[in-house]
């Protein structure tokens, strides 16, 4: 898509180049009058005399002009030889011919030079340029230098409005560069924009199913082992009945996750609580400290997710017999403590770094802080984040 910026500079582009169309065949054109105002002024070509001198710098004249138009995209060192003849060849001419329009010639080759020189240089060359022609032309004419200074200053003008037209063109191109690195910027901005949901996609997708599926699997391998040994154990109805509502209960997470992503609002950490407690028959406190606030949405999402797969990795890596959950509320941050007193699994899960993973994460993108390490009694989990 383009961009108004973009739609400017190619506008401008498409001025430039209709510009350079009309002015590409100047030269040749200013060319032609200088050899047709050579051949019909005095001293005249000739192969004898002063016009035998005319002729063979009119010769000249005609080389080097060709040359310059051929190697007008060339490197320099094959450019400026043409250049440097032509101009000798116009204040020579002009010399010859004082009523002639040689000096025309000189402005070709000043077109001719003014590209090739860039930054200070150009100003100390072009003034002893236009010295030297002042001389040459009121020696030759026999004028006042007053009238030579003032065809080298139209000549000096001619060159300015040039060197402009130059370093307008170089500040259109490095604009059309600039716009072009900030289009490469948008598209790998939009990149990263994308690579990032999809990881958000991808933790708010493991923490929903970390959190559901668990439980589930839980309830059902102890339904299924009650199921083999007593299958008429009175308590097999009510595993098949918990892990029934762990289902639906996943299946209204899901929704929920849904509702997530359009920022719809967020369960409170007291339900998440009391549902853990619930569905694991661990006791789960719930405390919060400081004055409370409402939460940005980021930080929202961040400390229920961190809350749920800490609550999440407590029932399944461990056996607690309590754990608490607690929220304060600083002056430039919340910070979530979850910790689970009882004893690690001898064997965690290997998909356990996931879960630390996915909240270390969290915090990161929000400029916050993770630290999950095991205590004296079990396992804490503490997130920080600006809020």
């Amino acid at each position: 898509m383009s961009t108004p910026a973009q739609a400017t500079l190619d506008s401008a582009r498409a001025q430039r180049d209709a510009v350079v169309r009309w002015l590409r065949p100047l030269a040749p054109l200013i060319m032609l009058v200088v050899v047709w105002s050579a051949c019909t002024s005095e001293p005249g070509p000739a192969l004898r005399g002063p016009g035998l001198w005319v002729l063979l710098v009119l010769a000249v004249f005609v080389v080097a002009g060709a040359g310059g138009v051929l190697t007008l995209l060339r490197p320099p060192r094959a450019h400026v030889p043409f250049v440097v003849l032509l101009l000798a060849a116009s204040a020579t001419l002009a010399w010859l011919q004082p009523d002639g329009a040689a000096v025309a010639g000189i402005f070709v080759g000043v077109s001719f030079l003014a590209p090739l020189l860039r930054g200070h240089v150009s100003v100390p060359i072009t003034v002893i340029a236009l010295i030297l022609l002042a001389v040459v032309i009121s020696s030759a004419r026999d004028d006042s230098i007053v009238s030579a200074l003032l065809d080298a200053v139209m000549v000096g003008a001619f060159y300015g409005m040039l060197v402009f037209a130059i370093r307008l063109a170089e500040a259109n191109q490095q604009a059309e560069q600039l716009v072009e690195e900030l289009e490469r910027g948008r598209v790998a901005q939009a990149e990263a924009a994308r690579l990032s949901e999809r990881q958000h996609l991808a933790r708010e997708m493991h923490d929903l199913l970390a959190h559901s599926l668990s439980g589930l699997m839980l309830q059902l391998e102890g339904a299924r082992m009650l199921a083999v040994r007593t299958p008429d154990d009175p308590r097999l109805p009510a595993a098949i009945e918990r892990a029934q509502q762990l289902g639906r209960a996943g299946l209204d997470e899901a929704r929920r996750a849904i509702g997530l992503l359009r920022d719809d609002d967020l369960p409170t950490l007291s339900e998440l609580t009391k549902s853990f407690a619930h569905d694991h028959g661990i006791r789960c406190d719930f405390t919060t400290d400081g004055a409370e606030r409402e939460l940005e949405s980021p930080a929202r999402l961040a400390v229920y997710r961190v809350a749920q797969e800490a609550l999440t990795n407590a029932a399944r890596h461990a056996s607690p017999t309590l754990v608490t959950v607690r929220l304060e509320y600083l002056r430039d941050t919340v910070r979530l403590t979850v910790e689970d007193f009882g004893p690690l699994a001898a064997n965690p899960s290997p998909g356990a770094g996931y879960g630390l993973t996915g909240m270390r994460e969290r915090a990161e993108l929000l400029g916050g802080t993770l630290d999950a390490d095991p205590t004296g009694q079990g396992f804490r989990v503490r997130l920080e984040v600006p809020a």
